[in-house]
């Protein structure tokens, strides 16, 4: 129950006595559950998991500390009866979770308790991996390097996008993934230009570049990695911009530390590129955090103002994008150490030809 402590440290920051949690990321955060239908309510001294009669065994076995609760009747007729048993004065809620029309239900059941949105409080503690966590993502990290190298042994001229994304989605699976972080980018040739190029019908052929945007779910933790390599030699152009954009990647990773601002991480990647005079084909922030979700805080950019701390993920992904020439990006998922980082996706970066 760290967490909930944890959670409960920001909630007497903000003066409220009750926080409704219905975010299924933050629910399994808080809670360890891993069903499709629940909620928690959680006081300064009780914690309650309130689900329906087919997961009352499970959430009983997951969320260890909480008092469990069944529904028999709408889910929000059971917090009003908590809100009531706990006389809770101020009830959070989260905002970007909740509907306007399940505002509107919960508003006219809370007649004595006041509704207080709230944004970000739970992600934010989200942002700083324990070691189990940091644990789960290596394991992640690991199913997609062994993924990709899976992918160089068997990609041949005449396969389709779809028929690598799918080779490379059901190996990872077959590794122990439960899913993909997101649908696989597969962008070949001309369309390595298009940063977010999902596989696509397109016939892949020698001579072009080839840029794998992939990642796995892996015990609810996902990993996020990039990497560009060519099937038959795509021509110097291409390979001089490979060079610049792993020297961003690899500068990042030199300089990546506690106390640095997303800002400034972000201008070190950037800065770069812009030496070649590439900045305008550096169109993305040059990375983000990972964990429950495939996008979290803290972010890489240059509006990101909060400074790194050990136990934060996030990515390194530079690139270079040429419409009608083609594009390269590379994706590392690096853990911030008390020291420096740690890059957890280990796959080589050396430019291959296959």
């Amino acid at each position: 129950m760290i967490r909930v402590e944890k959670l409960r440290s920001a909630m007497k920051k903000e003066k409220i006595d009750g926080f409704l949690v219905t975010s299924p990321y933050n629910l399994r955060y808080l809670t360890n559950f891993t069903g499709t239908t629940g909620l928690a309510v959680i006081t300064l001294d009780k914690a309650y998991f309130v689900t329906d009669f087919r997961y009352t065994e499970q959430a009983a076995k997951q969320a260890q500390g909480y008092e469990i609760v069944k529904n028999v009747g709408p889910i929000f007729d059971e917090v009003a009866k908590l809100c009531q048993k706990e006389e809770i004065q101020s009830l959070g809620f989260e905002e970007a979770f909740i509907s306007f029309a399940q505002y509107g239900q919960l508003e006219d059941l809370l007649e004595e308790t006041a509704l207080i949105p709230i944004s970000g409080m739970i992600e934010e503690l989200r942002e700083i991996k324990d070691e189990n966590e940091v644990k789960i993502v290596r394991k992640a990290c690991e199913i997609a390097d062994r993924g990709i190298e899976h992918i160089w042994n068997t990609i041949k001229p005449g396969m389709t996008e779809i028929e690598v994304a799918n080779q490379l989605d059901f190996y990872m699976r077959s590794l122990g993934a439960t899913s993909v972080s997101f649908d696989t980018i597969v962008a070949s040739g001309l369309r390595s230009a298009m940063p977010h190029g999902v596989a696509s019908e397109k016939i892949i052929e020698k001579g072009e570049l080839i840029t794998i945007d992939f990642g796995c779910y892996y015990d609810g933790y996902v990993s996020d990695e990039t990497r560009t390599f060519a099937i038959g030699d795509p021509g110097q152009k291409l390979k001089d911009i490979y060079q610049i954009v792993l020297e961003a990647n690899l500068k990042v990773i030199e300089e990546a530390k506690p106390g640095m601002s997303g800002i400034e991480l972000d201008a070190i990647a950037r800065d770069h590129i812009a030496s070649f005079g590439y900045g305008e084909a550096f169109g993305h922030s040059t990375g983000h955090g990972i964990g429950l979700e495939i996008h979290e805080g803290p972010n890489v950019s240059f509006r990101a103002e909060k400074r790194f701390v050990p136990g934060n993920i996030i990515t390194d992904e530079p690139g270079i994008y040429l419409p009608g020439i083609g594009g390269v990006r590379i994706e590392d998922d690096l853990l911030v150490t008390s020291t420096g980082n740690e890059v957890l996706t280990k796959a080589t970066k050396e430019f291959m030809i296959l």
